[in-house]
């Protein structure tokens, strides 16, 4: 990420602080003259693009309320604030030691030849908590991408060898359901 030190929680290791905490992001800002080189313009209008990662217990429309509230409360006087939520999606949490989990992890180790490391990463992938709250079962997330690919940047990649591991372990996970 370019930063000489972790930010957040000092309490939480950072691997913690990226994959299992709470997080605010800030992912685009724009307003003013955002070409190169300087130029004095104070802007009549501004945006920020933000999203929340959000623990299990919290609900996403009381979250985005608490949000709005204290963006406003931040205001300067005089300013209009508009915030708007685009979309939002509850959190969910399977626990490690669920039937779903271990055939996972078996599946995986399997196909890979080792131990699965597992990361509390994509909880709040909103699908995701809408499978695990009207099917009434665990969700279980398998990623199968590479450090490298660059997930959700402009120059992703994935590779076909990644895909055709990817389609192993996933039959392999579904006999192990069974």
């Amino acid at each position: 990420m370019g930063v000489s030190q972790f930010t957040g929680e000092a309490e939480y290791p950072p691997m913690e602080r990226m994959w299992a905490r709470p997080t605010l992001e800030v992912h685009g800002i724009t307003g003013g003259f955002v070409g190169e080189g300087a130029k004095t313009v104070i802007p009549a209008v501004s945006k920020a693009k933000i999203s929340l990662r959000l623990p299990p217990d919290v609900k996403s429309n009381e979250a985005f309320m608490l949000f709005e509230r204290r963006v406003k409360e931040l205001a300067p006087a005089g300013v209009e604030v508009k915030v708007t939520n685009i979309h939002g999606g509850e959190g969910v949490l399977i626990p490690p030691d669920t039937p779903p989990m271990r055939a996972a992890a078996a599946a995986l180790k399997e196909t890979f030849g080792k131990d699965p490391v597992l990361i509390r990463e994509g909880g709040s992938i909103p699908i995701a908590a809408l499978f695990h709250e009207v099917l009434n079962v665990p969700v279980v997330m398998m990623g199968f991408g590479l450090p490298d690919d660059n997930l959700h940047s402009p120059n992703e990649k994935y590779s076909l060898t990644q895909f055709y591991r990817g389609i192993r372990t996933v039959a392999s996970f579904l006999q192990k359901l069974v």
